[in-house]
């Protein structure tokens, strides 16, 4: 009964736990790694081909984004989640396989310019993402799922996005049970639309994340009337309001927060005024959402659809779906909102707005969510004179604004609460999901002010469920800066190795001693030939 950390330890991005009992492989999510890489993952303890189910906390990409690389590399089991998160992944994954297709056909033409022959491959392709969407088992909330013999679940709402959960697994083994508990990302308090989290009352084991666990996010601001004074100030200049936004949650957060400015006349001199969304994929979420409003929204949200209100609809809205509507949105000459992405303007429809208005001195650019260094975002919320987009260089003459606090994750406070929410305090709480000072701290501050049995595991570190005992303490490692192989050679010859290793893991029990010992000498001869 084994528990491996792989990955989102002692960093924030590219969540994924290993679980291994009767005989099973589990994967509890398979994110991407965004933003800066500190510490080098473990690989997965075993081919991608073994494993038999992943249970995946949320649709978010730094949780699920791998998940079309694992049924690329022959992962054939059955992916367990919510019903809104089956849903959801189902236009993310096929979203981030068409991202990760179109940057290899950029940097493919960009090469052929340079006379360069190396051929870029994708990470995967919208045929491993339509594979991988076709594993999924929609499960709802509060509802306990045998998944196999020794293994049950279930889902509790956690209030982070549409469908996100903690996961509640009893694992047995010789007569043995243990329960563990992953706490998936823990939603912040009041957030518009969906539900505040969910407290589980017990566990032997706890995997929590601390991505805000050293901070407060303060007295909830009151949103709508910030945003409705940044759009009357804006019109009033006539000048447009540009808000960069996430396609799933924050830009429906928006439209919920526009709906309610909307119903009560916040804008005076400006009635009907138009609201463009400007992103095929946050359309098609905002449908998903519609689609689970009773199993997620919260009761105000109800209480609206109760009175046949749509809380995410109103009167001036309107969706952009192809490039030409996109196009036409800057030949609109009337004051208007344009809500489009990517919520840090490094891709997407976003920056061709920004090229529209970011130079004139009427509009206002509205930032509603975390701007990573690095990104063309963060550049203009830190004060930047001028950026560079498709190649032209832009004044940035607009007002920059940014509404802060509107994070779906809990804040240091948030989370105690959560934990405390236990009726007896676990035999051991891991901490991930965090910043390296972070995960540290927050453990320290659970074991010396609350009493918990807290521990911020490596990547690497196992720990055997059934004795509450670690079998082997990773120390860091940190990522060495690489050249990476430009072909997709190198792919084929990792994708061989794994093979090689399920076959190895495979044979105890089928091959003889003396088989097994052929073998073994057949694969050290050709590690010496190859040996660099």
């Amino acid at each position: 009964m084994k528990l491996v950390f792989v990955g989102a330890d002692h960093e924030v991005t590219g969540s994924c736990h290993y679980l291994e009992v009767a005989g099973k492989h589990i994967l509890v999510d398979y994110g991407m790694e965004q933003g800066v890489n500190v510490f080098e993952n473990v690989p997965l303890p075993v081919a991608e081909s073994m494993i038999d189910y992943v249970f995946l906390t949320h649709a978010h990409v730094d949780h699920s984004g791998l998940l079309p690389l694992l049924y690329a590399r022959g992962f054939r089991g059955q992916i367990y989640s919510t019903d809104a998160t089956a849903d959801l992944c189902s236009i993310m994954l096929r979203d981030c396989a068409h991202i990760q297709s179109a940057e290899a056909e950029w940097k493919n033409r960009k090469a052929k310019r340079s006379a360069n022959n190396a051929v870029v491959e994708p990470l995967y392709t919208m045929e491993d993402a339509d594979g991988v969407i076709r594993r999924f088992v929609p499960c709802h909330y509060n509802t306990i799922v045998e998944v196999c013999e020794g293994v049950k679940i279930r889902f509790t709402d956690i209030g982070h996005l549409l469908g996100s959960a903690s996961i509640e697994v009893w694992l047995t083994e010789d007569g043995n049970t243990k329960k563990i508990v992953f706490s998936g990302d823990i939603g912040n308090i009041n957030k518009p639309l969906i539900r505040d989290p969910q407290y589980i009352r017990d566990a032997d084991y706890v995997v929590m994340e601390c991505t805000y666990g050293d901070r407060s996010h303060g007295e909830r601001p009151d949103y709508v009337r910030l945003l409705a004074d940044v759009i009357q100030e804006t019109f009033d200049r006539g000048g447009n309001v540009v808000i960069p936004s996430f396609a799933v949650g924050r830009t429906q957060e928006m439209l919920y927060f526009i709906r309610q400015i909307k119903a009560e006349g916040l804008i005076h001199g400006h009635d009907n005024f138009k609201v463009f969304v400007d992103s095929p994929l946050a359309n098609e979420a905002t449908n998903i959402f519609g689609i689970h409003k009773y199993d997620c929204f919260d009761d105000e949200a109800l209480e609206l659809i109760r009175k046949v209100i749509n809380p995410l609809s109103f009167p001036g809205l309107k969706i952009s779906v192809t490039s030409e509507d996109s196009k036409a949105i800057n030949f609109d000459d009337d004051c208007k909102v344009i809500i489009s992405a990517s919520g840090m303007c490094d891709a997407g429809r976003i920056k061709h707005h920004l090229k529209h208005n970011l130079w004139r001195p009427e509009c206002t650019i509205l930032f509603v969510g975390y701007q990573s260094v690095g990104t063309l975002g963060r550049a203009l919320v830190e004060g930047a004179d001028e950026v560079k987009l498709f190649g032209e260089t832009v004044s940035v003459r607009a007002e920059i604004r940014k509404m802060t606090g509107l994070s779906g994750h809990a804040d240091k406070e948030g989370l105690i609460d959560w934990i405390r929410a236990f009726e007896e305090k676990p035999k051991k709480v891991f901490v991930v999901h965090g910043e390296d000072s972070v995960c540290t701290g927050f453990a320290e501050c659970l074991k010396m002010e609350y009493g918990q049995r807290a521990y911020a595991p490596y990547s690497g570190t196992e720990f055997d469920l059934a004795v509450n005992k670690f079998t082997y303490e990773a120390a860091p490692v940190a990522v060495q800066k690489k050249t990476k192989p430009a072909t997709g050679v190198f792919e084929r010859l990792l994708a061989s190795a794994r093979r090689l290793l399920a076959l190895v893991t495979k044979s105890e029990g089928v091959m003889t001693n003396k088989d097994m010992a052929k073998f073994a000498d057949q694969i050290n001869s050709l590690c010496d030939k190859w040996e660099i």
